[in-house]
């Protein structure tokens, strides 16, 4: 998939959220090693802490799948400023991609981009479990 066409497919989700509430719909395009992209918007809920944001909710359609190694994200929103992924999504995705490319979106389709590692600098990963902690 071309990078254009993630951009695409995160925005595609967009008229898919459930945001009843803050009005504020985020869609997400996961595009994993092999190619497959798994689609995410945000999914609202009236208690607020079981909302599920998009990205989280690509990366659940991808796990659940049987995927597991993702390379890059596409995130995007209606604002004008960038979209990127709040601190839970920036962990759930360390969790399984810390090399990963995040694209964020603004309201215009511009776009920026960044590594993963520098939007959650010294994440808690997998490493940190290991009986051997030096292997972080």
């Amino acid at each position: 998939m071309t990078r254009e066409e993630l951009k695409a497919a995160a925005i595609a989700m967009l008229d898919r959220a459930y945001v009843p509430y803050s009005h504020f719909p985020v869609g997400a395009a996961l595009e994993c090693a092999d190619g497959t992209v798994f689609t995410g918007c945000n999914i609202e809920n009236a208690a607020y802490s079981p909302t599920l944001c998009a990205e989280r909710t690509a990366v659940a359609k991808a796990v659940s799948e049987g995927h597991r190694d993702f390379v890059r994200i596409a995130v995007t929103g209606r604002c004008e400023d960038y979209c990127f992924p709040c601190a839970v999504c920036r962990q759930v995705l360390y969790e399984f991609a810390p090399d990963m490319e995040v694209i964020s979106l603004n309201g215009k389709g511009e776009e920026l981009a960044l590594p993963l590692r520098e939007l959650l600098p010294h994440g808690f990963g997998p490493a940190y479990l290991l009986e051997d902690k030096e292997d972080k």
